[in-house]
């Protein structure tokens, strides 16, 4: 379903956009170089406006948390559309429907629900992202995925229109998803099962102990760095091949978690990427299996760095 949206009350974009905005701050491994422009919506139907108002030709990247994300030191050409702050609405539409704009964290609708009685969505509390990327991705932790609970989804495509499309119009599977192209996720609807909500907080309260206790915590990271192979873990692969402490220049694999790297402090997207590079190929010289990064890598090398037949 297409929806015009009512600019009568915008007859000019109210967000604000930034030139030549460094990565750094807004990824969770605090690297990366900048971007040409950065524009923070006011809200969706400012957003709409925005994007009915650029060229056709700009290119245009979406930005959420930036927690499963690593932007090239050379930065994004083009335009950044940054959620976080923005598209934040969270509803309860009926007594079984929530309503999540892309802005929403993860672990707010997870909380949200459980606090309205409804279950099933508790594994959210452990995605550091939120809803807009969980749902290009498929994201999911602890046996539960995203997908599992959409009814629906609204879409914006770079003309600034609108659409409400059902779960039917779209094809996923592990961290992936396909459908209608062109378009961008800005709210979802999620079906959820009738529950107890103070045994759903419990749930989360254990859940994240449990990530705590497993999972480095309080360090600039992006989570997973790599997908888990049919029937494997990454992690027990990247282990055994004896890469946990594994360094290249700042960037450390993790000694807490071997799908994990971290920004130590000092490391470029570079040193990432690299890291991320070697330990793949470690780990099919040892076990002859093929990681796939879970992690989008985007942007242009520094001038200084590699090209990509370096890497």
């Amino acid at each position: 379903m297409m929806t015009a949206l009512d600019h009568s009350r915008h007859p000019k974009t109210l967000g604000e956009i930034r030139l030549h905005e460094p990565m750094a701050g807004y990824t969770s491994w605090r690297v990366g170089g900048p971007a040409d422009r950065l524009y923070r919506a006011a809200d969706l139907q400012d957003l709409a406006l925005f994007l009915e108002q650029s060229s056709p030709t700009e290119p245009l990247f979406w930005l959420g948390l930036g927690s499963n994300l690593l932007v090239r030191d050379g930065g994004i050409r083009g335009t950044v559309i940054a959620t976080q702050g923005a598209l934040q609405n969270l509803t309860r539409e009926d007594a079984h429907i929530i309503r999540a704009e892309a802005g929403v964290p993860c672990a707010k609708v997870a909380r949200f629900a459980a606090k309205h009685d409804l279950c099933g969505v508790e594994f959210l509390a452990g995605i550091p992202g939120l809803m807009g990327g969980a749902l290009a991705m498929n994201a999911g932790a602890w046996g539960g995925e995203t997908w599992d609970w959409v009814q629906a989804v609204a879409t914006l495509d770079r003309h600034g229109v609108l659409r409400q499309r059902d779960r039917t119009e779209y094809t996923t599977g592990y961290r992936q998803v396909q459908g209608p192209t062109e378009e961008c996720f800005v709210a979802v609807y999620l079906r959820l099962e009738s529950g107890d909500g103070a045994a759903s907080l419990a749930r989360i309260k254990q859940l994240l102990e449990r990530r705590s206790q497993t999972q480095p915590t309080g360090v600039a990271s992006c989570g997973s760095v790599f997908r888990n192979p049919p029937g494997d873990y990454a992690a027990r692969l990247i282990d055994s091949a004896g890469l946990k402490g594994l360094q290249i220049g700042g960037a450390c694999v993790s000694t807490k978690h071997a799908n994990f790297i971290i920004n130590t402090g000092s490391a470029t997207a570079l040193d990432i990427e690299r890291l991320i590079q070697q330990v793949a190929a470690t780990v099919q010289r040892v076990h002859g299996a093929l990681l796939q990064p879970e992690v989008r890598i985007v942007g242009e090398f520094g001038q200084a760095g590699a090209t990509s037949d370096e890497i």
